[in-house]
């Protein structure tokens, strides 16, 4: 063979499959029954509040206490992944969100449901920033989105499973649920104190190096990284806030629908949302986190602004399973920007919070600000502001360079580990 065909041949042959680390795999495995238990909760948990025989709103007091905990020591989980490492973070605060659901269990009133349910709220914060700290580390660089989706698809499909679960517990009372999900958390946390390494490097890239932390204010520097806040904020917005709280008010005010209409309107839209993830990661590898997060923004901002002029239930099925698929296009590509950003040899714990912190203030504002709205206007004008929304972070991507394609050079190690971090990026 001529050394033209041998070249020719190593042109042609294609590269090796990317193979997920054992380590991700658990974290999938872990996220699936995190979400699991979540669904199991999320439908008891607004009756069980009502049941101490309080009014409405203070029974959903209680489900929005948990995000309002969530966004509080947000800041305090990045320093705690900083200091203690993300395996141990993850640990300490999925078994506080453990302990949080039994408690609940057992609450004699209102007011200590209320309490029990707000704790939680600080160790779900923990663990969810340190296992985003944990994708970032041990993902290989090239199947970065890849690994998002696979994470995304496991907690999806345990949103979609739990409810269907918790609705058959709860015909055993309305405490059996939150036992059973704290079960499923300390199982969790055996899986993962046992079976992930406190710290590991990824193959083909410099050693990890404990104390290497990316400061917020250099991230806050970097053009993709505002970008990146401004989109998890309107997804947030969209995706958590106005989906949950306004989809079922308007099937039943707008459309004269029952409480169902607005249930299959959620399932229809994590359908989309599942749907998107079976190939948005893959593309966030391949044509860059730029143009997939411009799509998600673009298809999930459209389609919530028209959602509010949907005028029976055909169109707000076909709608809300869009606006899913807008908001799976962009979540892989978001996830795998901040990983990007931090790199795998360093850590990112206050830059992995304040994402989250992103996400879920635009998950409190969202609702309180189209409650507003239809208040003072219609619905039409509340969901037409999730496009303003998303009109504004598309802005800030248009003005921001890809992540994906910026070259990587590893810098100089010392005694002390690489000088400026693990990598520097151009």
């Amino acid at each position: 063979m001529t050394n033209s065909m041998l070249m020719s041949a190593k042109i042609v042959a294609p590269e090796p499959a990317v193979q997920i680390p054992r380590e991700i795999q658990v974290l999938i495995a872990a996220a699936f029954l995190i979400a699991i238990g979540f669904g199991i909760v999320a439908p008891v948990l607004p009756q069980f509040a009502a049941s101490f025989d309080v009014s409405v709103s203070a029974a959903a007091v209680v489900v929005s206490v948990f995000a309002f905990t969530r966004l509080v020591f947000a800041p305090l989980s990045g320093v705690l992944v900083e200091r203690w490492g993300e395996r141990s973070t993850y640990v300490v605060g999925i078994l506080i969100v453990g302990a949080s659901s039994a408690a609940c269990a057992f609450a004699q009133n209102y007011w200590q449901l209320l309490l029990f349910r707000g704790l939680g709220g600080i160790g779900s914060t923990m663990f969810t920033v340190a296992a985003m700290g944990l994708l970032i580390r041990l993902a290989p660089p090239q199947a970065r989105g890849k690994v998002s989706s696979l994470y995304a698809g496991s907690f999806l499909l345990g949103n979609i499973a739990g409810p269907v679960v918790g609705g058959l517990l709860a015909g055993f009372g309305m405490q059996l649920p939150f036992l059973v999900y704290a079960v499923a958390l300390l199982l969790v946390a055996i899986l993962v104190a046992t079976q992930l390494p406190a710290n590991k490097a990824v193959p083909g890239v410099t050693k990890a190096v404990k104390g290497a932390v990316l400061p917020l204010r250099d991230a806050l520097g970097m053009p993709a990284y505002r970008a990146v806040l401004t989109s998890g904020f309107a997804n947030g917005w969209s995706a958590f806030g106005i989906r949950m709280a306004l989809v079922p008010l308007f099937a039943t005010v707008a459309l004269g629908a029952g409480p169902e209409v607005a249930g299959v309107s959620l399932a229809v839209f994590a359908v989309g949302t599942a749907l998107a993830l079976t190939f948005s990661g893959k593309f966030a590898d391949t044509w860059g986190r730029k143009p997939m997060i411009l799509a998600g923004l673009a298809v999930n901002g459209v389609a919530m602004g028209v959602l509010g002029f949907t005028g029976n239930e055909f169109w707000f099925f076909l709608v809300s399973a869009i606006a899913g698929i807008g908001s799976g296009l962009m979540g892989p590509a978001q996830q795998a920007t901040i990983a990007d950003v931090i790199g795998n040899n360093r850590s990112g714990g206050k830059v992995l919070a304040t994402f989250q912190m992103s996400s879920d203030l635009g998950a409190i504002i969202g609702p309180i600000a189209a409650g507003v709205l239809v208040d003072m206007f219609s619905y039409g004008l509340a969901f037409a502001m999730a496009t303003v929304v998303s009109l504004i972070s598309m802005a800030f991507w248009l003005a921001a360079k890809d992540t994906l394609h910026r070259d990587v050079k590893l810098l100089p190690t010392t005694e002390h580990g690489p000088s400026l971090g693990a990598e520097q990026l151009d």
